[in-house]
């Protein structure tokens, strides 16, 4: 895994000290290479706040994590737990939750990146079940105010169309990925609605986006954009990754 998650990050480069990015949470043969390209260019601070998507719709519709360990192969990662608790105080709609996470994959495949490029990282996994504009302006607002001052990344784990052909899938991401880098994420919520698109985690990047700006980002730059095609061959029924970083 860390041979592989290394191939992914490519050459050691220019690390870039950034408030947010996307990233996607496929099988590593599809995304993974996606993810490191991104990952590859930026600092990884010791503190990380991932947003993922709720898959199964199971427990709280903001749910933090409250403490504890999340353990992959290269080793265990701390939750932090001390954010998590100023997180939920400071939020209305916050809650500690474990269910929402416990058959989630969104946020775990993001972490062995994470370790390999800062073994000493810590994280507050939110899973987001929710998409109501008021929670994320409020949840955005309160986020910000406890992690003043602090180094901190802010990650959106999605991917993009799922089970489209690719000219199809790739004509429709072009609207959304063209609002994200505007960091117009109401727009970008309307372009999903009106074209009716299967993005997974539009909360979770409506809150980065949102992050991001207030802590003084003025772009998103779309670093990669691919589909399991690549690898599968099959184009007729791909899902899409894009990797984003907002600076």
């Amino acid at each position: 895994l860390r041979d592989m998650i290394n191939g992914y990050l490519g050459e050691p480069g220019k690390q870039v000290s950034i408030p947010g990015v996307v990233l996607p949470h496929a099988g590593y043969i599809y995304s993974g290479k996606t993810a490191g390209a991104v990952v590859g260019k930026i600092k990884i601070p010791d503190t990380v706040v991932i947003f993922g998507p709720n898959h199964t719709g199971l427990g709280k519709p903001v749910a933090v994590y409250p403490d504890g360990n999340w353990k992959t192969p290269l080793g265990s990662v701390e939750v932090d737990m001390e954010l998590s608790r100023e997180i939920v105080s400071g939020s209305e709609y916050a809650e500690f939750d474990t269910s929402a996470h416990e058959t989630e994959h969104s946020i775990e495949v993001i972490l062995p990146f994470l370790q390999v490029k800062n073994p000493k990282v810590k994280f507050v996994p939110i899973a987001m079940g929710t998409n109501d504009t008021e929670v994320i302006k409020e949840l955005a607002e309160s986020i910000d105010k406890v992690t003043k001052g602090m180094d901190v990344l802010f990650i959106a784990s999605s991917d993009f169309t799922h089970y489209e052909p690719e000219y199809t899938a790739k004509a429709r991401d072009k609207t959304a990925i063209e609002a994200i880098k505007e960091m117009d994420w109401k727009k970008f919520i309307q372009v999903t609605i009106d074209q009716e698109m299967s993005i997974c985690g539009v909360t979770p990047i409506c809150l980065v986006i949102e992050l991001s700006k207030r802590r003084g980002a003025e772009a998103g730059k779309l670093l990669v954009y691919t589909n399991s095609g690549v690898m599968s061959h099959d184009f007729s029924n791909v899902v899409t990754y894009a990797g984003i970083a907002f600076k």
